[in-house]
């Protein structure tokens, strides 16, 4: 069985060379002309010294380039690094150092703008000069333990961590995907996940495996509905994806502007990365099941076992209220609940969820002792890696989702650690303590609010650009609120209840500094 994930991509492109396989805005690549400027990349690559375990950067909006340069460091036996442009650039510099990479690859007009700042080489993938020399297939370098690609999300010391996924663990997600829910040459997947989450990693290359397309949606235009519809009529897409948050805000548009008879060839919607509601599932049968046909489907999966372990399909006549589960496990993974002793729990009580099998990454980057504690050797070589999810296995063996253990939050699917926005805020000379909370206003509007104790003369300005200059837009806080002293638990720990308690009275009495 084939373990390394760019194979099945040129055994397409051999089988139907002519046969579209990328489309942005108005330009298109077939699978030859992909897997030739791919191959034209990656030998340049190798030239270079791009083999197996090397880590290669891409810093670029969606784009052509985006693509083949994934697939170029793919076939060259490298792993893909993606980096948002829209970092600051004191993040992105950690993020090159801690993974020791060494070759940026991006656009000319980011060249300009980052090659003094991150101080990395970097290549501009729109350069005609990189698809030079021969074109054909390059001999596989790589075993299915290498490296695929490495992916930093959010972490509670402060820092960026980033997880790496290997080839076996990638193909083994991508092919249960295509058994459970089977496309082919007719389909088309449009691609709108920011490739720094993971989502965006089976949007790249599903439609590769098959012989089917990818839509590519214009940067940016993710956040807009009409985009989406547009795009889903010009070209005929059959499968997309949304967090359930946003998936409400495109229906409430697509209901508003009654345009669902555009969405006509639409086959599947999955979601993921946030809790799914029973009014979302009724919304989404009312307006696109009973009209096209369309089917949802919610999945659950942390970035530490690639993408994606389990799915369940929703129901399309009568939804239970409440949460809709996250489902059961996809082939070779196991999922369970324990007790805080690691003593497996039985169906209907609620403990931390724990995955295993084939889809586990190797660990986080650089950091032993977190790999050493996130991913547990259960026997000898079986690992087990503790989500920090609660959960519980229902009588029919559908497991539910009941929130997280720690402070770790998700707002529009993507992953913040409070833990990383405080230790950021503390860092800024004059604030000596930080506490984080998040505010749900409603299902699309969440906020995350600071409150801190400060020096004297310490100025509000002064914290506000230290964070934008650390952390990523969606990471920055939205209210401050300046406290004498944090309440704190009989333990001497944040009190964050209170804190929340205090919000809510502040509102109640239509005071305060929000």
């Amino acid at each position: 069985m084939n373990r390394i994930m760019h194979l099945s991509f040129e055994a397409r492109a051999e089988k139907n060379p002519d046969a579209v396989a990328v489309v942005f805005q108005r330009e298109s690549l077939t699978y030859r002309e992909l897997n030739e400027k791919s191959n034209q990349l990656a030998r340049r690559l190798r030239e270079h010294g791009v083999g197996p375990e090397t880590v290669v950067g891409l810093m670029l909006e969606r784009s052509l380039e985006m693509i083949i340069g994934i697939f170029g460091i793919l076939k060259a036996g490298g792993a893909y690094l993606p980096l948002s442009p829209a970092h600051p650039p004191q993040r992105l510099k950690y993020i090159l150092e801690d993974s020791g990479t060494e070759l940026v690859l991006t656009q000319s007009h980011l060249y300009l703008r980052f090659q003094e700042t991150l101080q990395k080489e970097m290549w501009a993938l729109d350069d005609p000069q990189l698809y030079k020399g021969p074109a054909g297939n390059l001999s596989c370098l790589n075993q299915p333990s290498d490296l695929v690609y490495v992916i930093y999300t959010s972490g509670s010391t402060g820092k960026p961590k980033g997880v790496m996924i290997e080839h076996r663990a990638l193909v083994n997600r991508m092919e249960w995907m295509q058994k459970a829910y089977p496309i082919g040459p007719e389909d088309t997947i449009l691609q709108k996940t920011p490739y720094t989450f993971d989502v965006s990693v089976w949007e790249m290359f599903w439609w590769s495996m098959v012989g089917a397309k990818v839509c590519m949606l214009a940067p940016g235009m993710e956040k807009f509905p009409q985009a989406i519809i547009e795009a889903t009529e010009t070209h005929q897409v059959t499968v997309m994806h949304f967090v359930p948050s946003m998936m409400n805000v495109f229906l409430n548009y697509l209901e508003g502007a009654d345009e669902m008879h555009r969405m006509a060839s639409l086959r599947r919607v999955f979601v993921s990365g946030e809790a799914l509601m029973s009014r979302h599932v009724e919304k989404f049968n009312h307006l696109l099941y009973s009209v096209n046909g369309t089917y949802l489907t919610n999945l659950y999966g942390p970035t530490e076992a690639t993408i994606d372990v389990s799915a369940f399909d929703c129901p399309t006549a009568e939804v239970p209220e409440g949460n809709v589960p996250i489902g059961r496990a996809i082939r070779n993974i196991d999922l369970f609940v324990i007790d805080e002793d690691g003593r497996r729990l039985p169906e209907g009580q609620v403990g931390e969820l724990c995955i295993t099998g084939i889809g586990l990454a190797r660990g986080y980057v650089n950091n032993p002792s977190l790999t050493a504690e996130r991913f547990v050797e259960v026997e000898p070589g079986i690992r087990m890696y503790k989500t920090g999810d609660l959960a519980l296995v229902r009588p029919d063996g559908n497991i539910e989702y009941h929130g997280r253990i720690d402070h770790q939050v998700k707002i529009r699917g993507i992953r913040i650690e409070l833990g990383e926005i405080e230790s950021c805020a503390m860092a800024c000379k004059g604030v000596d303590q930080c506490a984080v909370i998040v505010r749900e206003k409603s299902d699309t509007v969440v906020k995350l609010v600071a409150f801190y104790e400060a020096s004297e003369d310490f100025e509000l300005k002064r914290l506000k650009g230290h964070l934008r200059s650390h952390l990523p837009d969606y990471m920055v806080p939205g209210t401050y609120v300046r406290m004498d002293a944090l309440p704190l638990t009989d333990n001497g720990k944040v009190d964050r209840k209170a804190l929340s308690s205090w919000e809510d009275e502040q509102k109640t009495l239509g005071g305060g500094a929000f």
